[in-house]
């Protein structure tokens, strides 16, 4: 306290003696005023180089002898970050991705432009953090999500901070990414896939800082205020400020010596890679055109088929046309029939029968509801459930699939979610399935949700508001893709709480068709973690169109993330796809780095097509010579 006090009036003699000078030296002659300058000068020097007082100390009563306080303080100090009007400032408090896009902005106000920037629709012109938001997303610190959304009031989780300095700052790892990871972090396997380069290139740049236990990262944890400022201070290289025994040290390791290689080497190293590289090697088992599923002689004989041909996964449609595949208690239950009428397959299970002969053959099994969302309109289940259907503006309720009529569940009413709910636990629970999938249908097209019941929901929880007349509007859009997005999350709690490593697969179309159109934002089922594969179907002829969808930010993202492949299609009847078509689009898929393959659909491998069975046969093992087995999948 006394030195503070001789510090303080050392500054104030210092300033009112330089205020004497000032004032006399107008008064002198020019020649004498030069050595009165250098005494100014000389002033000058000794308040420069006074200690000044920590005034911080005093406006934040709540870091008194918190562990980050020195870089805290040092952050206020340059305006980087600040406090608030009650001289608090709340270092446990969970931070918005608004702030700390104003954060960055302020810490990196020189950091070069790497793209150009979007509009973000929920960011206002007259947003107060949309500046700060343009240049992080601009610099590659932060991205949106589906190009088109920022979510600035979402919390960030502190495995986020790190991956977005690592972006912005352009940093890679140089040392063994999971050996790395588990010699630092007793928590390692908690980290997510995208995200472990860019830890790993985080701790070597010592920007990852774990109190109060250095070896626990907590990567989903919700990043605070203390712990943004001292990645920051580490990022801007404020070294010494935050305590070093809460910075993990990583280990320097030498890389081992490569081998000299020659062409021949390599050419051998490629075939043995495209040959024995885990993937996805998958086939869809449908009851459309097809009688596969109708037999258990036909079924066991399939699978060993494919079993021979070096696939490992099928995915056997069990909720199609208004009805389940199995017997089912559930369906029975809401619409009175627990099965199919279909001849073939009465008396038995064919659920079960898939899963056991096709775990014989060492294949993933994976039951797929193809109809979702989505029953036909004259079905036990629609005429029985009126109140569960939904409808356009126009009150009008039929899609036209082909010449089908079909009615759409209204995927945001309670009874619905829970019928499905129950569909997708009963098989879980009752059946040893290796995962579950749902494909384009678990949605709504746009132009529907007008019913009474989400109507009222949409007036209940946004009063004064009503759902636009434009059904792609583009909030009315978001608030019913939410809707589903949480169901969602609902469902895959659902299914790992009953089964951990139960794998959540999900079919859709490409993104910038099935959000705005079918309000799937599957790309958001993927970064909150609900779905561990990714099957898109792209369905398309024409290469240049079917390459430029497996280039997409989305898929790209989500490759770094989970085993992400592409749903092909091998023909309908009247419409075949030439094998030629076929591997060269698996080409293409491996060459950009897809998990694998999945192909629409069993008969169409075979039939209908101008090459013989027994050609597209010797196709197919052109295509997998070498049986392999399927990528690991987080969870599943």
């Amino acid at each position: 306290m006394v030195k503070r006090s001789v510090k303080r009036l050392l500054t104030a003699c210092t300033d009112r003696l330089s205020g004497y000078i000032r004032h006399f030296i107008c008064h002198l002659q020019p020649h004498k005023r030069r050595w009165f300058t250098i005494l100014i000068a000389a002033t000058t020097i000794i308040v420069a180089i006074a200690p000044q007082p920590s005034y911080s100390q005093t406006r934040f009563r709540d870091i008194q002898g918190h562990w980050a306080q020195p870089c805290i303080e040092k952050l206020i100090r340059e305006n980087i970050i600040n406090g608030y009007e009650d001289r608090t400032f709340r270092p446990s408090l969970a931070v918005s991705r608004a702030e700390f896009a104003t954060m960055l902005d302020k810490a990196f106000p020189n950091q070069p432009k790497v793209r150009d920037a979007v509009r973000f629709a929920d960011i206002p012109s007259n947003y107060w953090a949309g500046r700060a938001i343009t240049r992080a997303y601009q610099t590659g610190f932060l991205s949106g999500y589906l190009g088109e959304v920022f979510n600035p009031l979402r919390k960030i989780t502190r495995e986020q901070i790190l991956v977005a300095l690592v972006s912005g700052l352009k940093y890679s790892p140089t040392q063994t990414v999971n050996e790395t990871l588990n010699a630092l972090f007793t928590d390692a396997d908690a980290i997510k896939n995208y995200a472990r380069n860019a830890i790993v290139a985080a701790t070597e740049k010592q920007l990852v800082v774990n109190y109060p236990d250095v070896s626990t990262l907590n990567p989903n944890g919700l990043a605070t205020r203390a712990e943004v400022a001292a990645s920051l201070c580490q990022a801007l290289g404020k070294f010494g400020l935050v305590p070093e025994e809460y910075i993990p040290v990583v280990e320097t390791l030498t890389p081992p010596t490569a081998p000299s290689t020659t062409p021949e080497t390599t050419s051998l190293l490629k075939t043995a890679l495209n040959t024995s590289t885990a993937e996805i090697r998958g086939v869809w088992l449908t009851n459309i055109d097809s009688d596969v599923l109708f037999s258990r002689a036909r079924l066991t004989n399939a699978l060993q088929r494919l079993h021979d041909l070096n696939f490992n996964t099928v995915y056997p449609t069990v909720w199609n046309g208004g009805y389940t595949l199995y017997p089912s208690r559930v369906a029975k239950s809401a619409i009175g029939r627990s099965l199919d009428p279909e001849p073939g397959l009465q008396r038995r299970d064919m659920l079960k029968e898939a899963v056991e002969e096709g775990h014989k053959k060492g294949l993933t099994v994976i039951p797929w509801f193809e109809f979702g969302f989505m029953a036909p309109a004259n079905s036990e289940l629609a005429k029985r459930h009126p109140d569960w259907l939904t409808q356009r503006r126009d009150g009008s309720k039929i899609w036209k699939e082909g010449v089908e009529d079909r009615v759409w569940l209204n995927p945001f009413h309670p009874k619905v979610q829970q019928f499905i709910l129950d569909l997708i636990v009963e098989i879980v629970s009752n059946y040893d399935v290796d995962g579950i999938q749902l494909d384009d249908h678990f949605g709504l097209p746009a132009e529907f949700g007008y019913d009474d019941y989400t109507v009222a929901l949409y007036k209940k929880e946004l009063p004064g508001l009503s759902p636009d007349n434009d059904f792609r509007e583009t909030f009315w859009v978001r608030w019913r893709a939410d809707k589903i997005n949480d169901f969602m999350a609902r469902l895959s709690s659902a299914v790992k709480a009953r089964k951990p490593k139960c794998i959540v697969s999900i079919s859709p179309n490409p993104l910038h068709f099935s959000l705005p159109a079918h309000l799937q934002d599957w790309f958001t089922w993927e970064r909150q973690n609900l779905v561990q594969e990714i099957i898109v179907q792209v369905y398309r002829d024409d290469l240049k169109r079917f390459t430029t969808e497996l280039e997409r930010a989305e898929v790209q993202l989500a490759q770094s993330h989970i085993p992400v492949a592409v749903g092909i299609m091998a023909g309908l009847k009247g419409n075949s796809t030439s094998m030629q078509q076929i591997q060269t689009q698996v080409r293409v898929s491996r060459d950009r780095g897809l998990a694998g393959v999945s192909f629409f659909f069993y008969e169409s491998l075979w039939n209908w097509a101008k090459e013989t069975p027994t050609e597209r046969e010797n196709g197919l093992k052109t295509l997998f010579p070498m049986p392999v087995s399927r990528p690991d999948v987080a969870g599943g």
